[in-house]
C-alpha cells in the first residue's frame, strides 16, 4: 500500500435506509436473524450447510484444514464432481424443466432443458476426450455468451479438466498471454458474434492470438454462431464443434470424482505487475460456497428464473450464470446482446417475457437505464420480479433509489453485493430475508465472513471512519494460489496486515471501506482509486456519488491529477441527462453539491461534459485513460475499449477549454 502516513477519509453522509417487504421476507430462504451468532459460534463447522447443498462422492472428513496457512483446504477427504451436481442429481425431478433460456441479439433464442443440457454436455465431453483432453488439462475458451460456452464449461468439469475462459472482448494478445502462462494445449472459439446487429468475425483475432502461443496448441475447436454471415476459414486440424457433438450422439460419459481441492477452473485478472494473475478455484470450497450465497443472498428457488446480465468470461457470470444457479436447479438467462439493442426498453422486455423473478445486474448498466429515462422501464409488466441485485462496482444512492423505485417498484429488495474473482462469490451484502438495505452501503458481512475495516496499523477502526477493507477468516469461496507462483500469492493477497511469524493470516483486497454503527460497510473504491488531496485520501466512489446525486447527471467518473499546490487534484468527467446543458452554472451547481456533500478538499479542480465515458467492452470505466488527460501524459492504450473515439474527444476538448 503506497503512503500509509495518511489515512482514508470517509465524508459522504449516510443515507436513508429501507426495509425487506414482509411478503418477500415470508417466502425467503433466510429469515433467522440468529444466523449470524450461530456461524459465530460455530466457525468453521459452520460451513457444513454450505457442503450440505451439495451430492458428494465421498463424505469430507475434515471442515477447514489451515495447516499450511495461508493455502488453506476446505472440505478434505471429500470428492465430488461439479458437473453432476448441476446436472445429474436433477434429472429425476427437473429433468423436463429448463436449465438455460438463450436469447440471441438479433432475436434468435435457443431453450435446454436439463435432459437436453446433460445430454450435449456428455456429448462433447465424449468428444473432448477422444481429442486427447485428460484429467488436468487446462481447456481455454475465448468465447461469447453463446450457449456453447456453457456447455464446454461443464464438459471440462465432467471430465476433471479445469477451464480458463477468456472474456471474448479481450485482445488477441490477451488470449496469448493468458494460454501461455496455463500451458493450455486446447482451445475452444467461435466465427464470431453480433454487437448492436453487426457480427464480429472473432475467428480472426483467434487465430491471431493463436500465431503468439509458442508452444503447440493440440486441438482448436470453433462453434459455428454466424452460420452464413461469415464464412470463416478453417485451417487444417480445427474441429466444428456441431460436427463433434454429432459425431458423439447418445454418449455417455460417467463424471470423474474430483477431490474437493482439485482445480475447477482458472480465471487470470489484472494484476498490480501488469501481468495477468491465473486465480486457481477448486471444486469443493467454490461449487459449495456459490450455491450457498445463490441460495441465502440471491433467494434461489428451483422454479425461478433468474438473470445475470454479466458475461460468463468474467467470475460473475461462471459465478451467478452457470455454477450457483444451475447447482440449485433453477432456470438460468443468458442474453448475447447489448442493453440498448434494438431498442433501450430490451431488457424490460425479456423480463417481462421471460417472467423473470431474479435480476442481478451493474451499477454501470443501472446508471444508463437512468440516463435512458423512465419510459423504457415503465412500458413493460414488470410485476414477476422478486429481488433485484448489483455487482461489479460500489452504486450511489441515487442510483440504488432509481433501481429500487422504478425496476422493483419498491417492492423488490436489492442486495448490493461485494466481492471479488479471488473471493469466488459475495462476501458483503444483506441478506434480503433479515436485513435493512441503506442506500450505497453494500451491507454487513456475510454470516461466517471475518470483514472489518482497519487502518493503516491494522486496527479496527471507529463506526463513521474509514480505512482499509481485510477478511481475518478464511472462507470456502476463497483463491487457493496465484497458478504457478506460490509467492505472488502470498505477497499480493496476504503480506499487508499478516503476521506470518504469529501465524496469524489476513486478506487485503485492496479496497477502501468505511463502517458504520450497525456495521454496516461501504466501500470505497480500490486502494489505487483513492486520491490524496492535501494529504487527506479520499475515495473515488464517495466523489461520484455526490456528482450523479445532481439532478441532470447521468454518469461520473472521478480521477486524480497532478497538481503544484495539493500534490492531486479532483478531475471530473460528467455525463449529462438529455435536455441538460453541460454549462458553467451547472458545472458551478455540481461543485457546490461536492463541496456539500464531502467538503472543500474534495472540490473538483475541473468539470468536464462528455456525452460518453471510455469504457471496456465488459462496462467498465478505463479511469487510467481519463488520467492521462488530466494529466496531459500520452494516451495509453485504447484496444480494449469498446467506444475508443470517446478517449480523443474527450482530450480534444479538455485542450479547447
Amino acid at each position: 500500500m503506497s503512503d500509509d502516513t495518511v489515512e482514508l477519509e470517509a465524508r459522504l453522509e449516510e443515507a436513508e435506509s429501507f426495509d425487506p417487504p414482509e411478503s418477500f421476507v415470508e417466502q425467503a430462504n433466510v429469515t433467522d436473524e440468529g444466523i449470524y451468532e450461530e456461524f459465530d459460534e460455530n466457525w468453521p463447522e459452520c460451513w457444513e450447510r454450505a457442503a450440505d447443498l451439495l451430492d458428494w462422492d465421498e463424505e469430507y472428513d475434515t471442515v477447514l484444514d489451515d495447516g499450511d496457512a495461508p493455502f488453506y483446504e476446505w472440505f478434505t477427504g471429500g470428492s465430488l464432481n461439479a458437473s453432476a451436481n448441476c446436472l445429474d442429481r436433477h434429472l429425476d425431478e427437473r429433468g423436463d424443466e429448463v436449465a438455460i433460456d438463450w436469447i440471441g441479439e438479433l432475436g434468435d433464442t435457443r431453450t435446454y432443458t436439463y435432459e437436453e443440457l446433460h445430454r450435449e454436455v456428455n456429448e462433447f465431453a465424449a468428444a473432448l476426450r477422444d481429442l486427447g483432453v485428460e484429467e488436468n488439462d487446462v481447456v481455454t475458451m475465448y468465447m461469447p455468451m453463446i450457449p456453447e460456452l456453457p456447455i464446454a464449461m461443464l464438459a471440462c468439469a465432467r471430465i476433471g479438466a479445469p477451464h480458463s475462459v477468456v472474456f471474448a472482448g479481450f485482445s488477441a494478445d490477451a488470449l496469448a498471454t493468458r494460454m501461455e502462462s496455463a500451458a493450455s494445449e486446447y482451445l475452444i472459439t467461435c466465427d464470431g458474434y453480433y454487437r448492436r446487429g453487426d457480427p464480429l468475425h472473432h475467428k480472426e483475432k483467434a487465430d491471431e492470438g493463436l500465431s503468439q502461443v509458442d508452444h503447440e496448441v493440440e486441438e482448436v475447436v470453433v462453434a459455428d454462431r454466424l452460420g452464413d454471415e461469415y464464412d470463416h476459414p478453417m485451417d487444417d486440424g480445427e474441429r466444428d464443434f456441431d460436427d463433434l457433438v454429432a459425431d458423439h450422439e447418445g454418449a455417455a460419459v460417467e463424471p470423474v470424482s474430483r477431490d474437493a481441492e482439485d482445480m475447477l477452473f482458472l480465471m487470470y485478472t489484472s494484476g498490480t505487475t501488469g501481468k495477468p494473475k491465473g486465480v486457481k478455484h477448486t471444486t469443493g470450497g467454490y461449487l459449495s460456497y456459490v450455491s450457498w450465497t445463490s441460495h441465502a443472498v440471491l433467494d434461489i428457488e428451483p422454479d425461478d428464473t433468474y438473470w445475470c446480465s454479466a458475461d460468463i468470461g468474467w467470475i460473475t457470470g461462471h459465478s451467478y450464470i452457470v455454477y450457483g444457479p444451475l447447482a440449485l436447479g433453477t432456470t438460468s438467462v443468458m442474453y448475447e446482446g447489448t442493453p440498448d439493442y434494438p431498442e433501450k426498453d430490451r431488457l424490460w422486455d425479456i423480463v417481462e417475457e421471460y417472467e423473470v423473478d431474479i435480476f442481478y445486474t451493474a451499477p454501470t448498466a443501472i446508471r444508463a437505464f437512468m440516463k435512458w429515462g423512465t419510459e423504457h422501464p415503465e412500458k413493460h409488466d414488470l410485476t414477476s420480479l422478486r429481488l433485484l441485485g448489483t455487482v461489479g462496482e460500489p452504486i450511489n444512492p441515487r442510483a440504488w433509489k432509481w433501481y429500487y423505485k422504478h425496476v422493483g417498484n419498491e417492492e423488490c429488495p436489492v442486495v448490493d453485493t461485494w466481492w471479488q474473482t479471488e473471493t469466488g462469490g459475495m462476501m458483503v451484502t444483506t441478506l434480503p430475508g433479515i436485513n435493512t438495505m441503506k442506500p450505497g452501503s453494500a451491507g454487513p458481512p456475510l454470516p461466517g465472513i471475518d470483514a472489518r475495516v482497519v487502518d493503516t496499523a491494522g486496527e479496527e477502526v471507529d463506526a463513521g471512519r474509514a480505512g482499509y477493507l481485510t477478511v481475518d477468516k478464511p472462507w470456502p469461496g476463497m483463491l487457493r494460489t496465484v497458478y504457478k507462483n506460490d509467492d505472488r500469492y502470498v505477497s499480493e493477497y496476504w503480506s499487508e496486515y499478516s503476521d506470518p511469524d504469529a501465524d496469524e493470516w489476513v486478506y487485503f483486497p485492496e479496497d477502501g471501506a468505511k463502517i458504520d454503527e450497525d456495521g454496516y460497510i461501504t466501500v470505497l473504491g480500490r486502494v489505487d482509486d483513492v486520491l490524496n488531496v492535501s494529504g487527506h485520501r479520499l475515495g473515488t466512489m464517495e466523489i461520484e456519488s455526490a456528482i450523479v446525486g445532481v439532478n441532470g447527471v447521468a454518469e461520473a467518473a472521478v480521477v486524480g491529477g497532478q497538481h503544484p499546490v495539493k500534490g492531486e487534484a479532483v478531475y471530473a468527467y460528467v455525463i449529462t441527462e438529455e435536455g441538460q446543458e453541460g454549462d458553467a452554472a451547472f458545472e458551478e451547481e455540481i461543485v457546490a453539491a461536492v463541496e456539500e456533500a464531502i467538503g472543500p478538499i474534495a472540490r473538483p479542480e475541473e468539470v468536464v461534459f462528455t456525452p460518453e465515458l471510455p469504457k471496456t467492452r465488459s462496462g467498465k470505466i478505463m479511469r487510467r485513460l481519463l488520467e492521462d488527460i488530466a494529466n496531459e501524459e500520452e494516451l495509453g492504450d485504447t484496444s480494449t475499449l469498446r467506444n475508443p473515439d470517446v478517449v480523443e474527444d474527450i482530450q480534444a476538448k479538455v485542450s479547447d477549454d
